[in-house]
């Protein structure tokens, strides 16, 4: 069954009919500031506001007007998608929720004092804090690359202009030639997964470029979707995809910007477009606030709150937290369980269990979809997995052009959910 908006948003929870109620602002109201704007930030913002009608001084933090979703960016790079149709603004979340939105960058955090520091010299002091910055880059994780070189070699793994980049890049490239793609070790963002975008770049290229190969060097041993996806690379792109694992040097790769090269275990090869993803930590503003463990920020599960500092939450990409993948449904799914707990300390609301889910849909060739998703709970030692789904090989069309259209009805969701 097609998974309408109406149906996400029905079966989240997601929107109330009535437009909420926002006291104005006044004196002794507990604040609470959210940092990034993303499917956690977002959400838990408009959540704290709607559902403690006034009750909560709620601020976020983001320094893009325009937020561009990770989800569906490949999408875009297939040609299925315009970029303006994956770009959202915050106006709905201020003039509706009463939300304070404040696009600065966070450039630190006193816990002590209890205040968020801004680019441009304010503080905002907070009761609660929920950082939700998404992702960073670790640094000589590829070597030869780093952030001086991403516009020669694009990461696009943030979602706006770098995807942007990329498809130009593709577009340009030249009769025949080639497209590498260093795919990142776990754990990593997704989406926009690596292999979807593999998938979206061959559907791009076989029309304009039909004997141009991709290029995908691995880390990993095996990657999630890995049957599904290579049914459908065999199917709809044979030939042009050639992936290199760690058996044959996919974890012993470096590249030069100046001159496009990869080198694969001492294996040098030219190539014309080379979309670098390196591994991962949280965004840095979790290293500045002392709640990482090194890369990724503990979370415990019932509350999203830092295992370092109680009055700290963290969602999405940026937190350790268990089973759940780094993706934008679980992200929104972990937001709607901080809201819950926040807006029970600082308001005595009533707090249900935490449960959350996860869905991640791929879309291979035209209207042909897979997914793969689970339910989760909370325990005292991580978010578990209870259940999960995932599509088959050799699925009928018709089954593939339902989960396709069924990720459609969770975008249109899942955004009304994060933007109102």
């Amino acid at each position: 069954m097609k998974l309408s908006r109406r149906k996400f948003l029905a079966t989240t929870g997601a929107v109330s009919l009535a437009a909420p109620h926002v006291r104005a602002a006044g004196m002794g109201r507990p604040r609470v500031v959210v940092v990034g704007g993303g499917a956690g930030g977002a959400t838990v913002a408009r959540y704290l506001a709607k559902d403690s009608k006034g009750e909560i001084d709620v601020t976020l933090v983001e320094p893009s007007r325009q937020y561009y979703t990770c989800f569906f960016s490949n999408l875009y790079i297939g040609g299925f998608r315009t970029i303006e149709s994956i770009g959202h603004s915050y106006g709905t979340l201020a003039a509706q929720y009463g939300i304070n939105v404040v696009h600065d960058w966070a450039v630190g955090i006193d816990r002590d004092a209890k205040t968020v520091s801004l680019a441009s010299g304010h503080a905002l002091p907070y009761d609660r804090l929920v950082l939700s910055p998404g992702i960073d880059f670790i640094d000589g994780a590829v070597p030869g690359w780093d952030q001086t070189t991403q516009n020669a070699m694009p990461h696009a793994y943030k979602a706006g202009s770098q995807t942007e980049l990329l498809k130009a890049q593709l577009e340009a490239m030249p009769e025949g030639g080639v497209f590498a793609m260093i795919a990142p070790p776990n754990p990593y963002r997704c989406p926009p997964g690596p292999y979807e975008r593999v998938s979206m770049v061959a559907h791009m290229l076989k029309q304009t470029n039909p004997t141009a190969k991709i290029l995908v060097v691995d880390p990993k041993p095996k990657f999630s979707k890995q049957g599904l996806f290579e049914e459908g690379w065999n199917t709809h792109y044979a030939g042009m995809v050639e992936r290199i694992g760690p058996d044959f040097g996919g974890d012993k790769v470096s590249v030069n910007a100046d001159d496009m090269t990869v080198d694969i275990d001492g294996d040098v090869q030219k190539v014309d477009v080379c979309n670098v993803i390196p591994a991962m930590k949280a965004g840095r503003i979790c290293e500045m606030a002392g709640v990482t463990d090194g890369n990724w920020a503990p979370v415990t599960g019932h509350t999203m709150q830092s295992k370092i500092d109680e009055n700290i939450h963290v969602l999405g990409d940026a937190c350790s937290q268990g089973d759940m993948p780094k993706s934008g449904f679980s992200a929104n799914s972990q937001a709607k369980v901080a809201a819950m707990a926040i807006r029970g300390a600082l308001t005595d609301s009533r707090v249900f269990p935490a449960k959350f889910s996860n869905t991640c849909w791929s879309l291979i060739s035209t209207d042909n979809g897979v997914k793969v998703g689970a339910t989760y709970e909370a325990t005292d030692e991580k978010i578990a997995k209870v259940d999960g789904f995932i599509s088959a090989t050799g699925e009928d069309a018709a089954l593939r052009q339902t989960t396709y259209e069924e990720s459609i009805g969770w975008y249109e969701g899942i955004t009304t959910d994060m933007f109102g």
